[in-house]
């Protein structure tokens, strides 16, 4: 049997919420080998109670389970209607053996039927980030096309409040 076929993805449910901080917060750790990225691996990986629980509620969290333990995980935001992709953790030990995709694959499935697409905001060169989603088959949204959207400016703003340098940054999308 694969890695790859040992890793299932679920719907998260209130059980494996303690577990989703420390899954971040080891994945964030990956970030403290780029020079003026040390603040990822440092912010506060909690989700807020409010937007956990209501993604949980709506079905927005995944989990992916390997040998009996959650190995990573992916939050899904709904921005009117524009299904987003808020985040997506994997524990650096199962970083490369598609875990993440798998995750990405099962949001993608939940916005088949919402939308005709899912964004993202990611860094544009970490290896593990711009280049990779690329890789996955989505591409960078044009600045007019970002300028334009309501929702993915405040995701941007909220972003830059969080210390994340608009200018490292990229919106990107996948069609389903």
């Amino acid at each position: 049997m694969s890695e790859r076929s040992e890793v299932r993805v679920r719907l998260a449910g209130a059980g494996d919420v303690e577990v989703l901080p420390v899954i971040e917060a080891a994945a964030g750790e990956r970030f403290r080998t780029i020079p003026g990225l040390e603040l990822v691996a440092d912010h506060d990986p909690s989700l807020p109670p409010d937007v956990l629980s209501r993604a949980l509620a709506e079905g927005r969290v995944w989990v992916a389970e390997a040998r009996d333990e959650l190995v990573g995980y992916a939050l899904a935001l709904d921005l009117d209607g524009q299904p987003h992709l808020e985040q997506v953790s994997v524990l650096p030990e199962w970083s490369g053996r598609g875990v993440g995709r798998e995750l990405i694959d099962a949001v993608a499935s939940w916005a088949k039927g919402r939308a005709s697409s899912v964004t993202l905001a990611t860094y544009r060169d970490v290896p593990w980030n711009g280049p990779l989603y690329a890789h996955l088959g989505w591409s960078v949204l044009p600045e007019e096309e970002v300028a334009a959207d309501p929702r993915l400016l405040a995701v941007r703003a909220e972003e830059a409040d969080h210390g994340l340098d608009p200018d490292a940054r990229v919106f990107m999308r996948l069609r389903v």
